[in-house]
């Protein structure tokens, strides 16, 4: 691990040295990320880091507990470019806060910290036609698809944390109309999720599929994968995607997430999950709005899985100021024959401040946050920074 971090600063340290004799290649904007252009062109490079910073504080309306923590949330390295020609692009993004790294400590993961979040080659090899190759998110809930530094609120929604598909290792195939009003998007992967080193634990794969209809025609900037209308299109906008998926025999409690499951002997057990995901955004003139539905089921149940319904709703109002308030509602219907997670429900009012649209930003938000059938209750306050290169 201590030779990993050394190699890596290394690595930064020799790329901002070159990037210092080549003043003429730097991005000179914030935001925009530091650019190095090799001079007979067969490579491009950007270097980027963002972090968060968070304060959490829980108070529980039952036993009139009050809990709060501070912490940096996020910490991410990012690199990407293209190689020997502009239609071979690589992305690799790297996770270096101990909460990003957390997950790792298993034997499935070789029991080290799970630091690679995306390291992916994707080939333009025609017009509208790309094909990924490596580990990066899945084509499913628009919500996960979005990166963590372009939300509306401080954090994604209850939904997402437990039906997300995340990410995986494996391949995808990327088309879209002439006109950009359809796209579809085609993945067969591991379907164990990130860094998993074991030979396919389980052994089955995962099949997902999505596709997506802009009839108003496409989101200014790409507005219809990150938060807010920070680009106050001037003209209504829509977006509605469906996702399937199918995680063959699942070995995880969550499909690409969770716990693996082993039987008394320790072998691993897995079923058939299934996902269904629909989801839409829009804009126009400053008001946002973006919805997901989802639904997970198992065939064959063989253990404890993450399965049910969860819908999402929210909506906020930019203004000309960079202010914005908006709001979310958030519903889980768990099934009855699990117990990864319980029902619930969150009310949630957000305030955020856009400096430099989302690479520079404060947001908070407070919720209210039951669990139908408990009696449970608790109010939620968060506060955070965004400082995106």
């Amino acid at each position: 691990m201590k030779f990993f971090k050394k190699a890596l600063f290394s690595v930064i340290l020799i790329a901002f040295t070159q990037i210092t004799n080549a003043q003429d290649t730097v991005a000179s904007s914030w935001g925009k990320r530091l650019s190095l252009v090799a001079k007979d062109s067969t490579f491009a490079l950007k270097l980027g880091f963002r972090f968060q910073t968070l304060y959490d504080g829980r108070y529980n309306l039952d036993t009139d507990k009050y809990e709060d923590a501070l912490l940096v949330r996020r910490t991410r390295l990012k690199f990407d470019g293209w190689a020997i020609d502009p239609s071979i692009v690589y992305k690799l993004e790297l996770a270096v806060s101990n909460r990003d790294q957390r997950s790792g400590h298993a034997d499935e993961f070789g029991n080290t910290a799970n630091i690679v979040l995306d390291a992916v080659v994707k080939w333009k090899f025609a017009d509208n036609w790309q094909v990924w190759w490596g580990q990066t998110k899945l084509p499913g809930n628009r919500e996960r698809v979005i990166s963590s530094q372009n939300l509306q609120f401080v954090d994604r929604s209850l939904v997402n944390s437990r039906f997300n598909l995340d990410r995986d290792v494996g391949i995808q195939l990327r088309h879209k109309s002439s006109s950009d009003k359809f796209r579809q998007m085609l993945a067969i992967s591991m379907g164990q999720g990130r860094n998993v080193i074991d030979r396919n634990p389980g052994g089955g794969h995962q099949i997902t599929g999505r596709v997506e209809f802009l009839p108003m025609g496409s989101f200014t900037g790409k507005g219809d994968y990150f938060g807010s209308d920070l680009k106050r299109e001037s003209s209504p906008k829509l977006s509605i995607g469906i996702t399937g998926d199918l995680n063959l025999n699942a070995s995880r409690s969550r499909g690409n997430l969770g716990g693996f499951l082993v039987d008394a002997g320790g072998e691993y057990i897995g079923s058939d999950l299934k996902s269904f995901i629909a989801d839409m955004m829009f804009k126009y003139n400053g008001i946002s709005a973006m919805s997901e539905f989802v639904k997970r089921s198992v065939d064959d149940q063989t253990g404890i899985y993450g399965t049910g319904t969860g819908f999402v709703f929210q909506a906020g109002y930019l203004f000309e100021s960079n202010w914005e308030i908006a709001g979310r509602f958030t519903n889980i219907d768990a099934d009855a024959t699990q117990t990864v997670f319980a029902d619930q429900k969150e009310y949630t009012l957000g305030l955020s401040r856009y400096v430099s649209g989302h690479d520079l930003k404060f947001q908070s938000d407070i919720s209210y946050q039951t669990f139908p059938g408990q009696a449970t209750e608790y109010l939620i306050f968060r506060f955070q920074t965004e400082i995106a290169l």
